[in-house]
């Protein structure tokens, strides 16, 4: 059982930065037995992966819009994992959601960063980059 809380979004100009934050609660095992995620989705798109970290090696994937401005860390001593978010963009507006997986058949994260591979979820907050 694990429950996934986001906290720190909100409005920004462009150019600006916001750090994402989701606290696990976990019931039975410890935060780092779980491949983590944080997702974006835009009003009309699909759920896309914006970066994932391993539950292994702490390997990581960002999708490429995102490379070079974000950051993602995790914290299993705080069950917390992280989304460092700089020189935001319009296009970076949505709704984000971080995730928990468990499945020890995947392989890389590149292959874990898909929603389908995820069956634990935050309510989701919103971040809006705009002027």
């Amino acid at each position: 059982q694990l429950q996934l809380v986001e906290s720190g979004g909100g409005l920004v100009q462009p150019g600006g930065s916001l750090r994402l934050s989701c606290a696990a609660s976990i019931s039975g095992d410890s935060l780092d037995y779980y491949g983590l995620g944080w997702f974006r989705q835009a009003p009309g798109k699909e759920r896309e992966g914006v970066s994932c970290i391993s539950r292994s090696d702490g390997s990581t994937y960002y999708v490429d819009s995102v490379k070079g401005r974000f950051t993602i860390s995790r914290d299993n001593a705080k069950n917390t994992i992280y989304l460092q978010m700089n020189n935001l963009k319009p296009e970076d507006t949505g709704v984000y959601y971080c995730a928990a997986e468990f499945d020890p058949f995947i392989t890389t994260v590149r292959t874990m960063c898909q929603a389908t591979k995820f069956p634990n979820w935050g309510q989701g907050i919103q971040v809006t980059a705009s002027s």
